[in-house]
């Protein structure tokens, strides 16, 4: 008798032993039970709690050590740390540019966070905050005929921005996607004669809006900025809907590596 049934199961995929030792420590740290600071072990140490050889363990703290989860010190102790932003969103980001995201859906999601960054901002910078964004913004009004330059500093300006709303989920959630951006305002400086000075006249509004705890303007200085992005783009020669190309996701990733 013959099996005409349709297939509606993959196969089941069991982890490897190292997964399985990566994925127990960081169930861990994630539920709180080990904290930054908190002393893991050694490699011998969790060998023995494990049950499993030397080379499964080092693998599996390879992993949480590449996520920033894990550090080693003198002794050969480990430690629990804080994840690092740039290892986390240079990891997304590489997921973003594998699933073909476009540049419209890039355009999209950052006018959704950068807002809601620069909301949070004029809700709660404080005096360090904005001499930073002043800071920020001497260095962009010197660096106008330098494309490079000023692509940096913007980058840098929108960091600043949502490091001022104090959420650090919205801080996390907007950097994979500006990762993807610096390439492109570079491209813009470049190639529209007048988007730098473009960029310091909005930068220059919206500090001043959040200084002044104007909601409404920081809003409308934030969006405006964005769309001016948009119309860059587009002037520089691409397309919005088009994917974001790799030769762009490389440099970026690169640079937020240095």
């Amino acid at each position: 008798m013959s099996d005409n049934s349709a297939e509606h199961f993959e196969r089941i995929r069991v982890p490897s032993a190292y997964e399985m030792v990566a994925e127990a420590i960081e169930a861990e740290i994630v539920s709180g039970r080990l904290r930054p600071g908190d002393e893991i072990g050694t490699e011998a140490a969790l060998v023995r709690q494990f049950g499993v050889n030397r080379s499964t363990v080092r693998e599996g703290i390879r992993v949480l050590e590449q996520g920033g989860l894990v550090r080693r010190e003198a002794g050969r102790k480990l430690f629990v740390c804080e994840p690092r932003y740039g290892a986390l969103s240079s990891r997304m980001s590489r997921v973003l540019v594998l699933q073909d995201v476009t540049f419209r859906e890039l355009y999209d999601a950052a006018l959704i966070l950068e807002v809601g960054a620069v909301e949070g901002a004029t809700a709660h910078a404080d005096h360090d905050d904005i001499e930073a964004l002043e800071a920020n913004q001497t260095r962009l009004e010197a660096a106008i005929g330098n494309p490079v330059r000023v692509s940096e500093i913007d980058t840098e300006f929108h960091a600043l921005v949502a490091r001022a709303s104090r959420n650090r989920v919205l801080e996390l959630a907007r950097e994979p996607a500006a990762l993807l951006f610096f390439p492109t305002s570079e491209m813009i400086c470049r190639r529209v004669p007048e988007g730098a000075a473009r960029m310091a006249q909005a930068h220059r509004s919206i500090i001043d809006a959040v200084k002044a705890r104007d909601l409404d303007l920081a809003r409308t200085w934030m969006a405006r900025h964005l769309a001016d992005w948009r119309k860059g783009f587009v002037r520089a020669g691409r397309e919005i809907d088009e994917p974001v190309e790799r030769i762009f996701a490389r440099y970026a990733l690169s640079k937020s590596a240095t």
